[in-house]
């Protein structure tokens, strides 16, 4: 059980909960700095996208398009990469989408307010489709760290299900969900503050906890390797 939790270290609940933060953040981040936007979750674009077909706004109607597919495309790298590095052991795949997270977030920084906001808003469409495909669990729980409906609908059908049975499992796992919107909470307050205090390079918040989550992540490798390692020499013949 202790080597497997190693190898799950990128679905536990502290790497879900950074990332919550991230996505909080952002979405504070684009509806702050941005032009009014929620950029992680394509609901409403798509809502927005079929109004403006009816109404004949073709020009609009792209206006909105451009987020989804970058969306859409952003769940096709996030597979491409996985099926590329998931076998090297160098460095995880997961990690490898931290990075490309990072470094457009660092480009988004530097992007001024205002003409280059649906710029700023398509890649955070890109990022967060990247975050959400590549981190899809906690502790074994199918999860969202870029939106909070499926966790909310989750949590409390989790709730509903041990006031039933008064199984704690339950109540744990319902509690996991509720932590995550908990901290995905948190990080659309800090969002405000400081976007308030910094307007778009705000952002580099994000890449600091991207970067420690990364780091996690490194640590833990090179941990399971030390371990393998470990069983390896106790398997041999004295």
């Amino acid at each position: 059980m202790h080597l497997q939790s190693k190898k799950q270290m990128s679905e536990t609940f502290l790497i879900g909960a950074m990332l919550a933060v991230v996505g909080g953040f952002l979405d504070a981040y684009t509806y702050l700095s941005r032009g009014g936007v929620f950029a992680n979750a394509q609901t409403g674009n798509i809502v927005l996208l079929g109004l403006n077909i009816a109404a004949g706004e073709w020009m609009r109607a792209l206006y909105y398009m451009v987020p989804i597919l970058a969306f859409a495309s952003g769940v096709l790298v996030a597979e491409a990469v996985k099926s590329r590095f998931k076998r090297r052991p160098a460095i995880h795949w997961r990690q490898i989408i931290l990075l490309v997270e990072l470094f457009l977030l660092l480009g988004i920084a530097f992007l001024p307010a205002g003409r280059m906001d649906m710029a700023a808003n398509t890649a955070i469409s890109f990022i967060c489709s990247l975050q959400v495909e590549s981190f899809r669990k906690v502790n074994g729980n199918a999860f969202a760290t870029t939106m909070c409906t499926g966790n909310l609908r989750s949590g409390m059908e989790l709730l509903f299900r041990f006031f039933q049975t008064r199984e704690g499992m339950l109540l744990r796992r319902s509690f996991q969900y509720f932590g995550i919107i908990l901290f995905f909470l948190v990080g659309a307050v800090i969002g405000f503050f400081l976007t308030e205090l910094y307007g778009e390079k705000a952002v580099l918040f994000c890449c600091v906890v991207l970067f420690l989550v990364f780091l996690i992540l490194f640590i833990h490798s090179e941990e399971k390797t030390d371990e393998k390692e470990r069983m390896k020499r106790e398997r041999l013949p004295e």
